[in-house]
């Protein structure tokens, strides 16, 4: 049964998932952003903070309330836990080659954003392993740059949860509408205190979802995006962007779904050696490295690679698009380079 909570209950699920032998990771404000850390109770969550972000812009701003989720997506992704961004693979020495054990954590994943939620979905395609405990937190407050609603990826939380809230606050006091979607969710929502869900409780939290997706002011043109970018390699466009792009990957790495990586070996004076995995990007000018050079040598060909596999050739990979609208790619960019612009300029006359 849906449930409502407030603040003691949701101190109370924090504290039952780390009870049940969890590492729970959450938001939290550290350095001037909205991070992911290790929580261990409610008061670690950055109440009545938010966001500000555009092309290139990202700040934090106290807020008029004591919202826990009101702010848009920060710098970093739940990538980092299920894809870690460096790995020890194996190491040698007097003893030969010995492979890295690696200790398997069992997380708990609070306050999940719908758009991060489905990035889960598709990144655990690639990496696989375990699934988290997953607290999803619907999005009642979208940020400058997010465009999910076009992606089909949010603002209301489609799957994939164990438990999913939604917040409010107002005459009527700070509250969290709790719905499970899993077996295990249940059985967690049954242990916290709180009360039985009203029509009304969920009337409101459909509506502060849906308020979201109408306050969206990004938005992907509503073509087919896989066909958009095949028929349109030698855009001139791809020239203009190169003009504006730094090839720093910056991209990349903030992307949630982004999964490329390189392999490196490393030796010691010692004699010992090691074999480790790092985070790659295709706008590294050695990434399409062959023995005859780098296949894509210009900022213009990087470009179009990262955005014709990330809206394109990814639906050939893995029967879906590998954008879910975060709008990280857009915050992050040192240059303000807005991939749903670059998208509508390719669009812009084509038939259809």
């Amino acid at each position: 049964m849906d449930a409502v909570l407030d603040l003691a209950g949701l101190d109370a699920l924090i504290r039952a998932l780390v009870t049940s032998g969890r590492t729970v990771i959450g938001p939290v404000l550290r350095d001037d952003a909205i991070t992911l850390a290790e929580l261990g109770s409610a008061a670690d969550l950055p109440a009545g903070w938010g966001v500000e972000t555009g092309p290139g812009q990202y700040r934090v701003h106290r807020r008029a309330d004591d919202a826990v989720f009101g702010h848009s997506a920060g710098p970093q992704s739940w990538k980092r836990f299920l894809h870690p961004p460096r790995r020890t693979l194996l190491t040698s020495g007097p003893a030969g080659f010995q492979p890295v054990r690696e200790d398997r954590v069992e997380y708990a994943f609070f306050g999940v954003r719908p758009c991060d939620l489905s990035a889960i979905g598709k990144l655990r395609q690639i990496v696989g392993g375990p699934m988290p405990f997953v607290v999803a937190a619907q999005c009642t407050e979208p940020g400058g740059v997010c465009f999910c609603a076009s992606m089909g990826c949010g603002p209301s939380a489609g799957g994939g949860y164990d438990l999913a809230l939604t917040e409010r606050i107002d005459g009527e006091g700070h509250r969290f509408l709790a719905v499970a979607g899993t077996a295990a969710g249940a059985e967690v929502l049954d242990r916290l205190p709180g009360r039985p869900a009203h029509e009304r409780d969920v009337a409101l939290a459909e509506e502060d979802v849906a308020a979201a997706a109408r306050r969206m002011g990004r938005a992907m043109p509503g073509t087919d995006l896989r066909d958009l970018l095949a028929a349109n390699r030698e855009h001139p466009r791809w020239e203009d962007v190169a003009g504006r792009c730094l090839t720093c990957g910056n991209c990349t790495m903030v992307c949630p779904t982004c999964f490329c990586v390189s392999t490196e070996d490393t030796t010691e004076l010692d004699g010992g050696a090691a074999r480790s995995q790092r985070w790659a990007s295709c706008f590294e000018i050695d990434f399409s490295q062959l023995h005859g050079g780098a296949v894509r040598t210009s900022g213009a060909a990087r470009y179009r690679q990262w955005m014709s596999h990330k809206l394109g050739t990814w639906h050939d990979q893995f029967g879906t698009s590998g954008c879910v609208g975060c709008g990280r790619c857009i915050a992050w960019c040192p240059a303000g380079i807005d991939i749903t612009e670059e998208a509508a300029a390719l669009a812009e006359g084509a038939p259809g």
